[in-house]
């Protein structure tokens, strides 16, 4: 079996749903040992922890930490660098969504934006950068948006926090260029995430429409290939950006939008 990634270590935050779990997924089949992050039930998170493990016989941690707490982010590194013996590999997915229009966004939810979409994947390269200088290899890759690429109405969080990803995500390149570090980028669609089934459900449900007639409406202006974006395919973006053909790629943002931000 090609297992391109088989001896690096990988922290992927937001990774028990949607695409933050199809790339833990996918890096754990490539060989990656990988710290599963999400907040919710215990239970539910060690099932998943353990099922990867026995599935592809790799070393898999999981966490629990809160992201809007820069604490909590410093002893989930330090806590899987003891473990793992360091990481290799950062993918920093994790996100929060808030729909209102600007006057009616609360504070709270424009801190919430911040902390959980920018603010974390600072504070994670911050904290692992001084150990891939040290080894002289590390792979970073900021989950950004097609919302980092062009405005929407009542986002003002997500377009704001997703935009500022791709300047961390440049600014991160420049100074790591010689490091034997690379950072990019991707900007998916809408894609095949539960975030987007639920609304396709719901639209088919309340709109009594045929679920691909849901999608249709739900894609409307949107991707011009007309479906969502595979799961899959994005992970699979991912874990080549992580292996070493991918080495010259680095400060690149880019799309997995079926053509979306070519309009």
């Amino acid at each position: 079996m090609n297992r391109p990634l088989s001896g690096r270590r990988a922290l992927v935050t937001g990774s028990t749903r949607g695409l933050g779990l199809a790339t833990v997924r996918r890096l754990a089949a490539d060989g990656c040992d990988v710290v599963v992050h999400g907040l919710g039930d215990a239970e539910a998170l060690e099932t998943l922890r353990s099922g990867l493990e026995r599935d592809h016989g790799v070393r898999v941690l999981s966490s629990g930490a809160n992201l809007v707490n820069p604490a909590d982010i410093a002893n989930l590194i330090t806590a899987a660098i003891s473990e793992l013996g360091g990481i290799d590999i950062l993918v920093n997915n994790a996100v929060t969504r808030h729909t209102a229009p600007v006057e009616e966004f609360t504070p709270e939810q424009w801190d919430e934006s911040i902390l959980v979409n920018l603010s974390s994947a600072f504070h994670t390269t911050r904290l692992l950068v001084p150990g891939m200088k040290q080894q002289g290899w590390g792979r970073i890759v900021n989950v950004s948006s097609i919302y980092g690429l062009r405005g929407a109405v009542n986002r003002v969080g997500y377009v704001t926090s997703k935009t500022g990803l791709i300047g961390l995500t440049r600014a991160i390149a420049l100074e790591t260029a010689k490091s034997g570090i690379t950072c990019n980028a991707v900007c998916p669609g809408t894609s095949e995430s539960p975030t987007h089934e639920d609304a396709i459900a719901r639209l088919s449900a309340t709109a009594d429409l045929s679920r691909d007639t849901a999608e249709a409406r739900v894609l409307a202006g949107k991707q011009p290939t007309g479906r969502l974006i595979a799961e899959r395919g994005v992970a699979a973006l991912i874990a080549f950006l992580c292996t070493d053909d991918a080495t010259d790629i680095t400060g690149a943002v880019l799309p997995i939008d079926g053509a979306w931000s070519a309009g």
